[in-house]
């Protein structure tokens, strides 16, 4: 389906995108994304190809999607945060045959280019100018207005997006398409179809919910107002002046909002908003009080993740009368909550929480069929959250069986940090969990047993990381445990260095 094309023709003047003083109306979209998408093809890119897009938010990010997207190729957003060595490995992992890259990524770019050998084609979005690389600038000029023939069978078009390894390494989850029905019925729960939809995109493009409600508010024809980067009274700067009806945000970044001073919160009208949907983290009950008192009833919740999509929604009216409730089931999600047996658990007992294969969900991991088969009991899936239900079918996510730590909305895997620090000549093993952190939801900690004869400090171990794995990756805290714990095969005992930083906490996430 190519809404692009659809909306263009019906409303050509009507505004698509807008970032800061820029707008594009439909015709403006359709054309440019007809002479990208034209001057891809002639470069190569083929249908079933991957494209990493490797830039700041922007309307050339959005474009370079979309152009991708109609020559029936897949999109891999990049990370922004990522050091040198694990850009190049999705480069490598994704069999990348074109790159988009942003100005600020232009120097790792420069790095990785000679070692990324499958790839054919780079290309800037920024001004930055190179001599190796093209230039989304120069590719529209050069391409021709005439529309690609996009795949009815795609619905939407897909996208493969990386989350983090629990061996180590990154894995992509691929998406080959996005049922248009089922996003109409996921908008219309979450309450964003609206008669005028005015979209922000208030996190960054490279995430999955970002970057999936940019999507569907083109879908719907509305406007998609892009943030380059958040800040507090910028957005409600936004709000106010495009008379924003919906957006996404991460706990991290509402809270944000809520901690401006109510002198500076009072300067902007937010009555447009008709969905503020929050999710990546569980979000604290003052800071939902906080928002349903600001911002109104308009506050949605839901829990998903990039591989099930969305799972339960949690509607305004619900977020008093259900405190820590995730919500009810979405719209075409069947879930279970099973035990390690694979059995349902007894009502309001704890149990994995498992999605019936849908067509909202990924197609797997992208050559990895051993993860993708352990995310599996049949046709039922999960990621490893641990959940109960209430007698009103309301879901309370209570724990996670894998080690994910979910820090300020961002998703680290601490096999990962666990992999680089025991490249480290004086760590004999290490230990990589979250801790409770107030403002962030959890923070980096590294338990580390080093070698006999060795020494290291905290503020060692945190350098070695920083070389090695993206920043926010980087332990916050670092200790040096006495006794790590064992079972008897010599496995270590993880739950044993973790519990007891949660001690009297009510959530174990």
């Amino acid at each position: 389906m190519d809404v692009v094309a659809i909306h263009a023709q019906a409303k050509p003047d009507a505004v698509a995108y807008v970032e800061d003083a820029r707008r594009w109306t439909w015709r403006e979209l359709f054309d440019r994304r007809n002479r990208l998408a034209s001057s891809l093809t002639k470069l190569g890119l083929a249908r079933g190809e991957t494209a990493i897009v490797y830039a700041p938010n922007s309307l050339e990010y959005l474009l370079a999607s979309g152009a991708v997207r109609a020559v029936n190729a897949l999109p891999v957003p990049m990370n922004h945060r990522l050091v040198a060595e694990e850009v190049l490995y999705i480069l490598d992992h994704s069999d990348a045959a074109a790159v988009f890259v942003g100005d600020p990524f232009v120097p790792i770019a420069e790095q990785v280019r000679s070692r990324a050998a499958k790839v054919r084609t780079w290309i800037f979005t920024g001004t930055e100018r190179r001599p190796w690389a093209s230039t989304v600038d120069d590719l529209v000029q050069r391409g021709s207005p005439e529309p690609p023939a996009v795949d009815p069978n795609q619905g939407l078009g897909g996208s493969m997006i990386y989350t983090g390894g629990t061996t180590g390494k990154p894995k992509g989850a691929v998406r080959s398409g996005v049922n248009p029905r089922l996003t109409l019925d996921l908008m219309q729960a979450l309450g964003m179809i609206h008669e005028a939809q005015v979209h922000l995109v208030a996190g960054p493009l490279y995430h999955s919910a970002p970057g999936s409600f940019a999507l569907f508010t083109t879908m719907l024809g509305g406007t998609v107002v892009v943030m380059r980067k958040f800040d507090p009274e910028h957005a409600l700067h936004l709000i106010d002046t495009h008379r924003v009806t919906s957006t996404f945000m991460a706990p991290t970044l509402v809270k944000r909002i809520l901690d401006l001073p109510e002198s500076v919160r009072a300067r902007y009208d937010v009555a447009s908003m008709k969905s503020l949907v929050v999710a990546a983290a569980p979000c604290p009950m003052r800071v939902k009080e906080e928002a349903l008192r600001y911002f109104g009833p308009c506050f949605y919740e839901f829990y998903g993740s990039t591989e099930l999509g969305v799972n339960t929604i949690l509607e305004p009216a619900d977020v008093l009368r259900k405190p820590g409730s995730c919500g009810r089931a979405a719209p075409n999600v069947e879930m279970a909550l099973l035990d390690d047996d694979g059995k349902p658990v007894a009502p309001g007992e704890p149990g994995e929480l498992y999605v019936r294969r849908f067509e909202g969900m990924f197609d797997g991991y992208y050559k990895n069929p051993e993860a993708t088969a352990q995310t599996r009991r049949g046709e039922w899936y999960s990621v490893g959250d641990v959940a109960r239900v209430d007698a009103d079918g309301y879901y309370y996510i209570c724990d996670r069986k894998r080690d994910m730590i979910i820090s300020a909305g961002v998703n680290i895997y601490p096999a990962e940090i666990e992999d680089a620090l025991h490249r480290h000549p004086a760590i004999e093993d290490v230990a990589v969990f979250g801790v409770p952190d107030d403002d962030w939801g959890e923070r980096v900690h590294a338990a580390i047993q080093l070698r006999p004869g060795h020494a290291l400090t905290a503020d060692e171990v945190r350098a070695f990381a920083r070389a090695h794995v993206a920043d926010y990756k980087v332990p916050r805290e670092v200790s040096f445990p006495q006794d790590f714990p064992r079972d008897t095969a010599g496995k270590l005992i993880k739950r044993m260095l973790r519990d007891p930083h949660w001690a009297g906490r009510e959530r174990q996430i």
